[in-house]
């Protein structure tokens, strides 16, 4: 009985401090997920298709990648390639976890990588080390990313009441293109992800100039990766980044 109740109590320890640790990062995540929520109403794809969005695709930026395809008329597979390759990096996240989780069932570990956000995955990775007590990393892990998640939805909730609210003379597509600034500054911390982003940038620029339509995100997103691996291949970073992006 001691056990049991000594064990229950550093699950739900863990829970917090994972939670306390992820709480200073919703202050940007909270608005974008706002965004997330009024941009489909502003484009007339409607509520439901935000909050859907939100529920299964669970990523920002992914998320708003692919609700801009569909709006400007894209099919459903470009916009599955534009969110998936924006979400490439989770790949590299999950493997890096993955050591840390290889005592975890199945079924738990689906549930990590559908809970793994950029935010998520920065307060374990920093946390978990080779001296740390395995049995506490799972609950450290999902009383952060509960917390997110849970702050996602109900901010997308909410940016779909506003943007029924907003009157038609106000645009919200705007906002798009904002998000994706604030969330590319801060991931230029060296040469390799600069040269990434002007690559990418202007790959995109040039694709849609050519007559690429919808599949110009993708030829930036191409180009962009391209360049900045081969750059970090010329110009190693001293340190790893971790881009922090508002979620999923």
């Amino acid at each position: 009985m001691t056990d049991d109740s000594s064990v229950h109590a550093g699950w739900w320890e863990e829970m917090g401090a994972g939670a306390r640790a992820i709480a200073p990062m919703l202050v940007g995540v909270v608005p974008f997920g706002l965004v997330a929520g009024a941009t489909p109403v502003a484009h007339h794809l409607g509520g439901a298709v935000a909050i859907g969005f939100s529920t299964i695709v669970f990523a920002g930026a992914s998320q708003l990648a692919a609700l801009v395809t569909l709006s400007s008329g894209g099919s459903a597979v470009v916009a599955a390639v534009a969110a998936w390759t924006i979400n490439l990096r989770l790949m590299l996240y999950s493997a890096s976890l993955a050591p840390h989780l290889a005592r975890e069932r199945l079924r738990i570990r689906l549930l990590v990588a559908y809970l793994l956000t950029d935010q998520a995955y920065a307060i374990s990775i920093t946390r978990w080390g080779r001296h740390d007590d395995p049995r506490r990393r799972l609950p450290y892990f999902l009383g952060g990313a509960l917390v997110l998640w849970s702050a996602w939805q109900v901010s997308t909730i909410v940016g779909v009441f506003i943007g029924a609210a907003v009157p038609p003379s106000i645009p919200l597509g705007f906002t798009v293109p904002l998000v994706f600034l604030v969330l590319l500054i801060p991931t230029i911390a060296n040469r390799p992800s600069g040269i990434a982003a002007v690559v990418g940038g202007v790959g995109a620029v040039l694709g849609a100039a050519l007559g690429a339509g919808q599949l110009a995100l993708m030829v930036g997103a191409v180009s962009g990766i391209t360049a900045g691996a081969v750059a970090e291949w010329r110009w190693p970073p001293s340190e790893p980044n971790v881009p922090m992006e508002a979620s999923g």
